[in-house]
């Protein structure tokens, strides 16, 4: 087991390349089972959770390698079964994404429960009441038993706006017959990703981008290049780094129409952030006042579906209000297991009250000093990363491989900006 020994204090400068979006790399590995032919994969990063995806693609019977850096090759052709390994599905949340295109191609699919991070109840509910609006019977047992002797285009209302859902439902659709029209869909900038690639490989897809999407089912899809976006959740995360550490950062491969949402939330704590060429720039030793609403009324910040602030940035935002002046409520709508990190950031002398399982209230700002850490989550694992980093003193963050599951090289990128990191194994 891997540790990391941070030395927090130091200021940090100079330019971060963000990974290819972890969120629209999951479900593209899964949609290369829709075809027979090779499909190459660019920008994608090299995280726990992609090499896992690989492996299960591996273990069906088909092919996935990486041809260079970031380049992966995916070829479907010679899966043979329908039963996916248990062993490997508990390790990724995203394994339920095999369903679609295993139902999809092969018509049948044995679905162990997926793992992932402990942050709350996450339902699978919208995913097999989807597969079902579009013909499939489900049995559940010690797995999830999928299948459908064909799969017909239908009208599918969701029940929420599930991303993971939305991928699955639409990669399904794809090759089904007929017409499908799904509504109240996820719209996250994953979610367009996929509908690009897979209209790249001969799917008919209208709407992508909205919530609102018409699928004209095709027999068969073709192989396809594909280069993965910027991940704009390892942007914001990049962006909380600077500011908590004082620091001037530049961020490349920046596509601002993803950060509107983000910058807002974090001007909102009193954060700039500079549109620079083809990124950004945070500028070092930000005068970081949480601005208040009309009246002087306290601030919040809550997350929701896209294009609101998204949850799996909301453990950034809290490290970083520590170090703003002020006080704000965080309203976690989605999961009531992502605030419980908040007890390290208290104990590093963070002044946070924990209200219930959703809210907490941050006054700021608050001297961190250095502490015996744990990541419990891969975006919790960050923030407790950064909160290091601008601590005084020596932190160990131990179960760093949740860390790695979602950001690249991590400690790599921190090192050439000056953060004093080490990686010790245990």
């Amino acid at each position: 087991m891997e540790r990391f020994i941070i030395e927090g204090g130091h200021k940090l400068s100079g330019t971060l390349i963000p990974g290819g979006n972890k969120n629209e790399v999951l479900p593209a590995l899964a949609a290369s089972l829709l075809t027979s032919e090779d499909v190459i994969l660019h920008n994608v990063p090299r995280i726990r959770d992609v090499e896992v995806m690989m492996n299960i693609i591996q273990d069906l019977g088909g092919e996935a390698e990486f041809i260079g850096d970031n380049n992966v090759r995916l070829c479907g052709a010679g899966v043979h079964k329908t039963e996916l390994s248990p062993d490997l599905c508990r390790k990724v949340r995203a394994s339920i994404l095999f369903a679609g295109p295993m139902l999809a191609r092969h018509r049948e699919v044995h679905l162990p429960p997926p793992g992932g991070d402990v942050i709350g109840r996450r339902r699978l509910d919208t995913h097999f009441l989807a597969f079902q609006g579009l013909g499939a019977s489900i049995d559940i047992g010690d797995c999830y038993h999928v299948k459908a002797k064909c799969l017909m285009g239908s009208d599918v209302f969701f029940d929420e706006p599930s991303v993971t859902a939305t991928e699955n439902a639409i990669m399904a659709a794809v090759l089904g017959r007929g017409d499908t029209l799904l509504q109240n869909v996820a719209c996250e900038p994953h979610v367009e990703g996929l509908c690009r690639m897979l209209a790249s490989m001969g799917a008919h897809i209208e709407g992508i981008g909205s919530n609102t999407l018409t699928i004209h089912g095709t027999g068969g899809l073709h192989g396809t290049e594909h280069t993965i976006g910027s991940d704009y959740l390892e942007i914001g995360s990049y962006i909380g780094l600077a500011a908590a550490t004082g620091s001037e950062l530049h961020i490349e491969h920046v596509r601002m129409t993803d950060m509107r949402m983000i910058r807002m939330i974090f001007e909102k704590l009193g954060i700039r952030i500079e549109p620079d060429g083809t990124g950004i720039r945070v500028p070092a030793d930000q005068d970081m006042h949480i601005r208040s609403e009309l009246h002087n009324a306290i601030p919040q910040i809550y997350d929701a579906p896209w294009p609101a602030f998204p949850t799996d940035l909301m453990s950034i935002a809290i490290t970083t209000a520590t170090q703003c002046e002020g006080t704000i409520l965080f309203f976690e709508k989605m999961f009531e297991g992502r605030m419980f990190f908040v007890d390290s950031l208290v104990a590093m002398g963070a002044q946070i009250i924990l209200c219930d399982p959703h809210r907490v209230v941050v006054v700021g700002k608050s001297q961190l000093f250095g502490a015996r850490l744990e990541s419990p989550d891969v975006r919790a694992g960050m923030a407790l990363l950064i909160a290091a980093l601008s601590a005084q003193g020596t932190s160990t963050i131990y179960n760093i491989r949740q860390i790695d599951r979602g950001y690249e090289r991590v400690d790599e990128k921190l090192r050439a900006l000056g953060a004093h990191i080490t990686r010790v194994e245990s």
